[in-house]
Parts: C-alpha cells; sequence; structure tokens
C-alpha cells in the first residue's frame, strides 16, 4: 500500500492567491472537456432534428432533479472536509467521507428507482407529449440505469475537492468525456457509406453512451482510493458509525443546497412548460442557449469551488486575514474573467448557436436569449461566487433563500405573468430572469459582506 499524501493546508496558506488557480485551474480544465461533451453530444443530437433537441431538453429539470441532491450534498462534504482538515482533524474528515458514500448509496438506490418507474410520468407533467415525448423518454429510461455511477463518481470528487486534490478528477472527469464523445456517434448513427458502423439507437444511444462512460469513471475511482490510497482521505468503512455531529455538519450546508438546485430544477421545467406554448422551436433554443452559457460560467463554477475548499481550510483554521484576502480576490477575478467572457459571446453568438441546428427560429431565439443574459452575466458570476463563499463558511441556507428568491419569487411568476396575462413576446421572459438575476447578486453581496463583517468581529480582524 502506498502511503497517503499530506494535507495541503499550510502550501495553500503560503500564498492563497497562487491557491485558489492551483485549484481552478484542473476544475476548470475537467468543466472544459465536461462543456466540450455538452457542446459536441447536442450537435450530434442536433443532427437527428428539433424535436431530438426539445426531448433532451424535457429531461434536463429531471435529470437536474436527480443529480441535486448528489452535487448539493457533495457540497456540504467538500466544506465539511476542508474544515476539519483546517482544524488539523483527519479521524473526523475521514469520517465526513465515509458519511459521504453512505449517502451516495441511499440516493443512488431511490433516484434510480423513482426514476424508472416515475419518469414518464413526470415528463409528462413537464408538458412533454407525441413524438417529443417517446423521445425523452428513451432518453431518460436509460439514463437512469447509470445513475449509481453518476452519483458515486461525484461524492468521490466532493471527497477529493475538500481536500484540495482537484487535478486527479479532472483527469478521470477528462477520460470518461472523451470516451463519451467517442462512443456519441457510435451509439446514436448507424453509417451506411461506412459500411453500417453504428447501432443507429438515436437520443437513446446518446444516453448509453454516457451511462457506460460513467461506469469506467466510476471503477477507477474506486481502484485508486480504495486500492491504491491515492488520496489524503483513508476510509475504514467495516468500522463505520454514524455520528449525528458529522451528519449535521454536511446537511447543513449540503441540504440547502440540494433544495436550491431542486428549485432551480422546477423553475427550469417551468420555463419549458412556458416556451412550449410559443413552439418547440423556443424550448430547443433555450436548451442551445444553456449549452452555451457553460462556455460563459465554466471558469467561474471553477473559481467557486476552490472557494469553496480555501474558504472551509482558512476558516477551520482561524486564518481570518487569508479568508478576507482569499474572498477578495476571487471575487474580483470571476467578475473580470466573465465580463470578458460574457462579451465574447455577446458578439458571436448567431455563430455559436448555428453549430447545433440549422434551423433559424431556433438560432434567432437562442441568439435572443444570450445577449439579453451575457449583459447580467457578471453579476451573475459575484452572486455564484458568493454562494460558494458562504458554503465554505457552513452556511448553507442563504444560498437557499437566495435561490427561492430569484426562481420561485421573481423568474418564474414573472415569466408566467408576461407570457399568459400581458401575452407578451418570448423575449420578455429573459427580462424576467435578468431582474432575478440582479436581485440575487444585490442579497448574496450584501450576505456575505454582513458574514465577513461577524467573522473579523469575532477574532478582532479589520477587514
Amino acid at each position: 500500500m502506498e502511503s497517503n499524501p499530506k494535507s495541503k493546508l499550510d502550501s495553500f496558506l503560503d500564498n492563497p492567491q497562487k491557491a485558489l488557480w492551483t485549484l481552478a485551474i484542473p476544475i476548470m480544465f475537467g468543466m472544459g472537456i465536461h462543456t466540450l461533451y455538452n457542446l459536441v453530444d447536442m450537435i450530434f443530437i442536433g443532427r437527428l432534428g428539433g424535436d431530438a433537441i426539445t426531448g433532451v431538453a424535457f429531461n434536463m429539470p429531471v435529470f437536474f432533479l436527480m443529480l441535486g441532491l448528489t452535487m448539493g450534498l457533495g457540497s456540504g462534504v467538500t466544506a465539511s472536509i476542508a474544515r476539519f482538515i483546517g482544524d488539523k482533524d483527519k479521524s473526523s474528515a475521514d469520517n465526513s467521507a465515509e458519511h459521504a458514500l453512505a449517502m451516495a448509496g441511499c440516493i443512488a438506490l431511490i433516484f434510480t428507482i423513482a426514476g424508472l418507474y416515475f419518469g414518464e410520468k413526470i415528463l409528462i407533467m413537464l408538458g412533454a407529449e407525441g413524438n417529443i415525448l417517446v423521445l425523452a423518454w428513451e432518453y431518460l429510461s436509460m439514463i437512469v440505469i447509470g445513475l449509481p455511477f453518476m452519483v458515486f463518481s461525484g461524492f468521490f470528487r466532493s471527497i477529493l475537492a475538500g481536500e484540495g486534490d482537484m487535478k486527479f478528477p479532472m483527469m478521470i472527469a477528462g477520460l470518461g468525456t472523451i470516451l463519451n464523445i467517442i462512443l456519441d456517434p457510435i451509439f446514436i448513427f448507424k453509417l451506411e457509406q461506412y459500411g453500417n458502423i453504428g447501432f443507429g439507437m438515436g437520443v437513446r444511444g446518446a444516453a448509453m453512451a454516457t451511462v457506460i462512460s460513467q461506469l469506467i469513471v466510476f471503477l477507477i475511482f474506486i481502484y485508486m482510493l480504495f486500492i491504491k490510497d491515492h488520496a489524503y482521505i483513508t476510509f475504514n468503512l467495516k468500522d463505520f458509525v454514524p455520528s449525528k455531529f458529522i451528519l449535521w455538519d454536511i446537511i447543513k450546508v449540503g441540504l440547502p443546497a440540494s433544495l436550491s438546485m431542486i428549485i432551480m430544477a422546477l423553475g427550469q421545467g417551468v420555463f419549458n412548460k412556458i416556451l412550449i406554448h410559443y413552439s418547440s422551436q423556443t424550448v430547443a433554443a433555450y436548451q442551445v442557449a444553456g449549452r452555451l452559457d457553460m462556455l460563459i460560467f465554466l471558469p467561474i463554477f471553477a473559481i467557486a469551488g476552490g472557494m469553496t475548499t480555501l474558504v472551509g481550510m482558512f476558516y477551520g483554521a482561524k486564518e481570518i486575514g487569508a479568508l478576507n484576502n482569499i474572498v477578495r480576490y476571487g471575487m474580483m477575478s470571476a467578475f473580470i474573467i466573465t465580463l470578458v467572457s460574457s462579451s465574447f459571446v455577446y458578439f458571436f453568438a448567431d455563430i455559436f448557436s448555428s453549430w447545433f441546428t440549422d434551423d433559424q427560429e431556433i438560432i434567432d431565439v437562442s441568439v435572443g436569449f444570450l445577449r439579453l443574459l451575457c449583459l447580467i452575466y457578471p453579476l451573475v458570476a459575484i452572486a455564484i461566487t458568493s454562494g460558494r463563499v458562504m458554503q465554505g463558511l457552513g452556511k448553507g441556507l442563504p444560498v437557499l433563500l437566495i435561490t427561492i428568491v430569484r426562481v420561485l419569487g421573481i423568474s418564474a411568476p414573472l415569466a408566467l405573468y408576461f407570457s399568459f396575462v400581458l401575452e407578451k413576446p418570448v423575449e420578455w421572459n429573459w427580462y424576467a430572469m435578468m431582474i432575478a438575476a440582479a436581485t440575487s447578486f444585490i442579497i448574496a453581496l450584501w450576505w456575505v459582506r454582513i458574514e465577513l463583517a461577524r467573522i473579523n468581529k469575532g477574532h478582532g480582524v479589520m477587514a
């Protein structure tokens, strides 16, 4: 057995700004590869027609809902492990990781069974019907088979993020994504001109490619973490004993984050149902634009992910000066990067949208969405980063409350009012999103300033 690596806390404290990029750059590359997969996947699916894009679009709220608990509780795991490592309490950090795997098993079991038995009914509730329903269920019924692999892999990534290891998860995610891109055309199409190469499974084939690649990623994680002892964290599952303290330390951050993602999934479902009122092409355009704005937020989620780890470690170690430094630096970096990337997408939105389809209606609606939302994205970047700062501090409730205000309090009600009461054109749905985003930015920034002021006062530090 190889010896476990040491904690990264001391090296992070030596240079917090360098530490942020040490964490963020691997996340960025990993997410970049995954974003590339999403773009290529949508290009392949787009070749099947507009209905195929729309069918997959109706899966996104369901898929987002299934992964909401995984990613939300994963944030709680990352923050918990980071704070314990900062406090030099490795035993509790290990125990937190073991609780994470127990959670993964429960989530995988419940959501796989629920997806298989109730998935089609949920798609109907969201507004899918006819051929679009058939395509949506073909995709979902296959993708839920691979859900356990995705759930466990997600928690493994969160555990490694908590100890500051972003490079290894990035490499594994990159491998899985490249494999997915290779498998996509093989399972989706049947190329007669090349001797009937491929299975010709359509959208079900896209889901099958994802399941196979996620299985391989899962097996690599198992090998490296349980056989090769790659991580600083160690697992002793035979002697695992549930701890209310550890469980609460994860849940107090993870459950609000999960509920936030579930609310966002419901919000996306509401918008799909609103947009289908205009046309199926409008739903497809919303899906295309959503894939493109991933390009803008790719570096922001990377910075935010690094911030959760560093804020948790520095707060746990009571290094308040380093904490203040990294919060200011991280937010400013997120704002500047988003300002540049959103400007780029604004000017080339029509070219990017045409990658996915030659349907001019889909392209026009997608471009309209991007050119409006790009005006507000720099503020959204600060709101996202602020939420991850609060999670690193062990505060999960702010993210949930801000999400409730943004989705349920402003964007969804306004969009419904604009579309069905005032009967405004589709652009007014984007206005609703912009108003909600600006409001969430103000609340998030105010909340972080209040929390940091409290911490500084408590430790006698001048901010």
